[in-house]
């Protein structure tokens, strides 16, 4: 069995779909009966699967979303018969997928697509739509996802719930000695300090709505935390930086831009707590990631969150600035309920890992080949 991984869309391992496949890609491994190979731009040969011995087929297109979505739609499927594919999986495939599918296929749908949908032209919509109605199997990476693509008709048969992991020899608990500033690269960082981490794409990823919190906790108790947005910059960059200048706290809101995915787990270890009060999260793999790590968390009930953190968090209402900010002070001032997230969000991580997240999608990939 021979099976396809389209690495198009992917944006280079530098976005949420990106690490998703890098960690999948690892976890794969070639053996007597079952073969992977990874095909796309030239760009990535060494981008994925660098330790687990798959090979990579390089297309060469035009770099431009245009020609990408192009090849796609006219020739995907005489590339996937030329190279004797038995499957087919997609794992950005909301960025693009062929409107048939003449090779068996699996499409991986990491995106709350309906909220997708409102950034996307009417023909982007019919497209996306009629691939996945079309396409044999879908990865779903929690039940909240799984719900969104039924409310867009999409038959819930052949949808299957595989959650995404989590590495547990990046992402532990570890000791900081010091309350210094502590060198995270590329940034020194002094602490105490919480962090969000997520790209500032939306409005609803309610950057804004926390550094308002966070200015309510700070006046309230006076204590020396600082708020550190992690994160590439996005449609809403401006608007999050304005926000932070002008507030009367703007020397404690530090904004890093993109930070290196490997140097994640030390900005992790070194906060007080994570919080993530996005609305448009279908899996929310940094509050596993914090929790892992033995950070307390925050996050909103909305989107795939709770279903995530599994109650091992404080949830809130992500429009209600005094609720986050309520949960901000518990975090810092609760030792109690800290000690208590922490030992219990430690074991609720070990659930979530790759090798398991590997295992399940290759059954799923095995399930549409006749």
């Amino acid at each position: 069995m021979k099976i396809g991984i389209d690495t198009f869309g992917c944006e280079h391992g530098r976005s949420g779909i990106g690490s998703y496949l890098s960690s999948l890609s690892q976890h794969f491994q070639n053996t007597e009966t079952t073969q992977f190979e990874l095909f796309g731009a030239e760009i990535d040969r060494y981008t994925y699967g660098r330790d687990s011995n798959i090979s990579f087929e390089s297309i060469i297109l035009p770099d431009t979303i245009r020609a990408e979505k192009a090849w796609h739609m006219f020739l995907c499927n005489q590339f996937a018969k030329k190279q004797k594919y038995d499957a087919l999986l997609f794992p950005a495939s909301s960025y693009a997928l062929p409107l048939m599918f003449s090779t068996p296929s699996v499409a991986v749908v990491n995106d709350i697509v309906s909220e997708l949908f409102a950034t996307k032209t009417f023909a982007e919509r019919m497209r996306i739509k009629h691939s996945l109605k079309r396409v044999n199997k879908i990865i779903a990476p929690s039940n909240f996802i799984k719900k969104d693509l039924k409310r867009l008709g999409v038959n819930q048969e052949k949808i299957t719930v595989v959650h995404n992991g989590i590495n547990h020899s990046l992402f532990y608990q570890r000791e900081f000695i010091t309350s210094e500033s502590e060198m995270i690269k590329p940034f020194a960082i002094r602490r105490p300090y919480f962090l969000y981490a997520s790209k500032m794409s939306s409005s609803s990823k309610r950057h804004v709505e926390l550094i308002k919190a966070f200015e309510i906790f700070k006046k309230k108790t006076g204590l020396p935390h600082r708020l550190v947005l992690a994160g590439s910059e996005g449609e809403c960059a401006d608007l999050v930086k304005k926000t932070a200048l002008i507030s009367p706290y703007a020397s404690d809101i530090f904004i890093t831009g993109y930070f290196p995915h490997e140097s994640f787990p030390a900005l992790y270890a070194g906060c007080e707590g994570c919080l993530f009060p996005s609305e448009i999260e279908g899996v929310g793999l940094p509050i596993l990631e914090a929790m892992a790590t033995g950070i307390p968390v925050a996050c909103s009930k909305a989107g795939a969150l709770q279903e995530i953190a599994g109650e091992k968090a404080i949830l809130f209402d992500s429009t209600n600035i005094d609720e986050m900010a309520a949960a901000i002070e518990k975090i810092a001032t609760d030792n109690t309920s800290r000690k208590k997230m922490i030992k219990e969000g430690i074991d609720w991580a070990k659930k979530f890992n790759w090798e398991n997240t590997a295992q399940e999608t290759l059954e799923v990939l095995k399930s549409v080949v006749k």
